[in-house]
């Protein structure tokens, strides 16, 4: 059957217009899987979580590594940033085995029940070079909202990201009625890379 004069131009705008739309369906997914990924996450080498806390009159020091998570940041849409990261509550190290496998113990961090620390952003804001981040510290199952000023510091496919705060011990049911400060003083280092480079 021979078709009407026009009909087989009209048949290929309709071809070349389904082809069109699917390619930027496809194109629009890869978009939204790519923006989905993580920019970058943290690289446990080189990333470290400290803390000081008073005892009988003398400054303990200790750290956490296991660093897991995954980190946006974006200096220019800065609302569009956000942190997820947890460490692992077992690294607790202060230089003395006897006094880390108590801060392991039910008393403490109970890391056999709760074994990772976790923080998650609400909100990032930017003050000319320097950022806070708001949102929610997780110890030992407790939640509290903190906020953490930090700066960054780009590299190479990765950035380099610092601050500090002071939180309750007793907000997250940790130590009891023990000896020591309720007040401690945490200091962030965490190296984020993307996530092909680690």
């Amino acid at each position: 059957m021979e078709l009407p004069f026009g009909a087989v131009p009209f048949l290929d705008t309709l071809r070349t217009n389904r082809i069109m739309k699917k390619t930027i369906f496809l194109l629009l997914i890869s978009l939204f899987a790519a923006h989905a990924k993580a920019q970058y996450v943290p690289a446990d080498k080189g990333s470290t979580l400290t803390f000081k806390i008073g005892n009988f009159g003398f400054d303990v020091s200790g750290s956490f590594t296991g660093f897991k998570g995954t980190i946006n940041f974006y200096p220019q849409n800065i609302t569009s940033s956000s942190f997820d990261v947890i460490v692992d509550a077992s690294t607790v190290n202060t230089d003395n085995n006897l006094r880390d496998e108590h801060l392991r113990g039910t008393s403490y961090f109970d890391v056999k029940n709760y074994p990772t620390i976790h923080f998650i952003s609400a909100k990032i804001t930017a003050s000319g070079s320097s950022f806070v981040a708001y949102g929610k510290l997780t110890i030992k199952g407790k939640s509290k909202d903190i906020s953490i000023p930090f700066t960054a510091t780009p590299g190479a496919d990765e950035y380099s990201f610092k601050g500090s705060f002071k939180i309750n011990r007793k907000d997250f049911g940790v130590g009891g009625t023990s000896t020591i400060s309720n007040e401690l003083e945490v200091t962030l280092n965490v190296l984020a890379k993307k996530p092909t480079t680690i």
